[in-house]
């Protein structure tokens, strides 16, 4: 069964700002929350299926690579974002419980949903690469200065990764509960604990090689995976791969921003490569064949006698393929004819014995004369 568009699935259209699709979101989960539709597989299937659109919408990395690609933008190669189906109910709680801390609270249920999850800060990196790696993918792998989980306290900030204890205010639950009457009836809200921000518990003795904050800064080399077609500008998300959070929190992630390096014979056009070629006035006259350049070494190119300039020679399946879809752009051999700018004595008599000659006066056809008027029509 294919997946449903996230925007319909929070029923916003594509213009909707970060506080609109907040709002989209919030009035989905309230709806389906499974604490509101006890022993519901199709409700609790909804809150689900709207936290992932949530997750992806809320991130302008990943809402981006989703505007432009789709869920296959999103859907787990090469680090790509998403639920992709693995994320339990508790870890959507973990991730975005805050957003229910308003008037209806945990709903009465399991009051461990409400804890606060630190979530660390992306990284971003730059990568550039050569128009041979964008053509086939490459691996690389880039050094990165980053946080990274307290091996002395594994993550926790407390001395022995073991030195705390449940908070007194929450009794854990990382939140607190409120009644209070109005003239409609009892009012349940629910907010984040004072006392342990929102983690349930309260470190008793802090870890010295990290001061109680759980990480450390440290270098860690990571393997990227770039798949084909990659472009300028286009960014790729590894999830997890950025600095740790604090206290056991969730990782941020690792944005890739993809810089291309230029090639000195071939300019990109999206998925097709131009290559401009220059041959002789003599050639293009009598025909020749040549050498081009491509992505993976030369190619032969015949040329017809006669043929004119600005004719555009193409070779199928030459250029470069397109990411997450089948298929190859061409290569386009754009013909220059070289006019020569000085002559020699012979040369300039050979010329002016042609110059009179019937074949060497202009006599365009048809198509030809069309063309040049939509030109003159272009350029006037």
């Amino acid at each position: 069964m294919s997946k449903r568009d996230y925007y319909e699935v929070l029923e916003i259209d594509r213009a909707a700002t970060d506080v609109d699709i907040k709002k989209a979101y919030r009035k989905m989960a309230l709806k389906f929350h499974p604490d509101k539709n006890p022993n519901d597989n199709t409700a609790e299937e909804k809150f689900k299926e709207a936290a992932e659109a949530y997750e992806v919408l809320s991130n302008p990395d990943k809402k981006a690579r989703y505007d432009r690609y789709g869920h296959a933008g999103v859907g787990g190669t090469s680090g790509g974002g998403g639920f992709g189906g693995g994320m339990s109910m508790d870890d959507i709680f973990s991730q975005f419980g805050d957003i229910f801390g308003g008037a209806f609270g945990g709903f009465g249920g399991n009051t461990n949903r409400g804890r606060n999850v630190n979530k660390g800060s992306n990284l971003r990196v730059k990568v550039r690469l050569n128009l041979q790696e964008i053509a086939l993918g490459v691996e690389k792998k880039i050094k990165v200065s980053k946080y990274v989980s307290c091996k002395y306290c594994s993550g926790t900030g407390a001395e022995n990764g073991g030195s705390y204890a449940n908070c007194s205010t929450c009794n854990g639950s990382g939140h607190v509960t409120r009644v209070t009457s109005t003239f409609l009836g009892h009012m349940q809200t629910t907010s984040t604990c004072p006392t342990c921000g929102g983690e349930g518990r309260l470190i008793t003795k802090k870890c010295v090689h990290c001061q109680g904050n759980g990480v450390v800064r440290d270098e860690e080399i990571i393997p990227i995976n770039i798949p084909a077609g990659v472009g300028e500008g286009m960014q790729l998300s590894l999830n997890g791969k950025g600095n740790a959070g604090a206290r056991g929190g969730i990782p941020g992630d690792l944005i890739v921003l993809i810089e291309e390096e230029k090639h000195e014979d071939l300019e990109r056009d999206g998925n097709n490569l131009i290559h401009n070629l220059f041959i002789s006035f003599t050639d293009a006259a009598l025909g020749t064949q040549v050498e081009v350049p491509t992505v993976d070494g030369k190619a032969r190119l015949k040329i017809a006698p006669g043929t004119q300039p600005g004719k555009v020679l193409r070779l199928k399946g030459k250029g470069l393929p397109s990411v997450n879809q089948y298929g190859n752009g061409d290569l386009l051999v754009n013909l220059n004819v070289w006019i020569p700018k000085e002559l020699s004595k012979e040369e300039r008599k050979t010329l002016e014995n042609l110059q009179n000659s019937q074949n060497f006066k202009p006599n365009p056809t048809e198509s030809e004369k069309r063309f040049f008027d939509k030109m003159r029509e272009y350029f006037g």
